[in-house]
């Protein structure tokens, strides 16, 4: 399947085949907590997700990964190997294989909604967390 995404101005799309959808219009299932993932594209060099966050994404790196992430929708406080950062529709951010990163918090009253690539092939094993939740027993 061949996928091709534009970035046009403010409204990005994506084309799959015949098919033409805009990203405003991929929505999360009803009801998620606080993480939401939608995989759109996948092959043996990539894979791209639309994810929405509602609170926050614990600390992780990829280990044979690198993340590249275009804001769709709300805004949101960030760290990259430490460094915190405000980020908004519109903003992109290169998070290179091996970087700590985080959704600390976000900011907006709509959930953070992002396009993520991510190469090559993301399987899920390779997010390793760093800080794991409190939990008191």
């Amino acid at each position: 399947m061949k996928v091709l995404l534009l970035c046009l101005f403010a409204h990005p799309i994506l084309i799959v085949g015949q098919n033409t959808t805009e990203l405003k219009d991929i929505l999360p299932d009803k009801g998620f907590d606080n993480v939401y993932s939608k995989k759109i594209a996948d092959d043996s060099l990539q894979s791209t997700f639309i994810i929405w966050v509602k609170k926050d994404v614990l600390e992780h790196y990829h280990q044979t990964h690198t993340e590249n992430i275009y804001v769709l929708e709300g805004k949101a406080e960030m760290t990259v190997d430490g460094l915190k950062q405000i980020v908004k529709k519109g903003d992109y951010l290169n998070i290179p294989m091996g970087s700590k990163h985080a959704v600390t918090k976000v900011l907006s009253r709509k959930p953070l909604k992002v396009l993520s690539f991510q190469s090559p092939q993301f399987d899920g094993t390779d997010r390793i967390i760093i800080k794991q939740p409190h939990c008191d027993f």
